[in-house]
């Protein structure tokens, strides 16, 4: 069974910074992308950040310039660097990866991570 581990969420004043990592564990035989999709109350899920298998990497609008992704392959770990955090990136941030496993290649998501940001 593939698990997905969050933890760097917590509450940051407007202009700090914040860093969340995202573990993948189990029986994982190769990792296409990984990311990160945030909920805020009363809206739909959106694209934070995204990763692919070669480096390549996909920001929302609102995020680019302020957050940072990346990631370490060796660890089946990515990370999300946020910086200049505006409140109305208050949400729940979940973290997304689309793996091969025992049941084929599908996406498998975390619990989630709150973030919120008071002004």
């Amino acid at each position: 069974q593939v698990q997905l581990v969050e933890s760097g969420g917590g509450l940051v004043q407007a202009g700090g910074s914040l860093r969340l990592s995202c573990t993948a564990s189990g029986l994982i035989f190769s990792i296409n992308a990984m990311g990160w999709y945030r909920q805020a109350p009363g809206k739909e899920r959106e694209l934070v950040a995204r990763i692919i298998g070669g480096g390549s990497t996909i920001y929302g609008d609102s995020v680019k310039g302020r957050f940072t992704i990346s990631r370490d392959n060796a660890k089946n770990t990515v990370y999300l660097q946020m910086n200049s955090l505006k409140p109305e990136d208050t949400a729940v941030y979940y973290c997304n990866a689309n793996l091969q496993g025992v049941y084929g290649t599908r996406d498998y998501w975390g619990q989630g991570t709150q973030v919120t940001v008071s002004s």
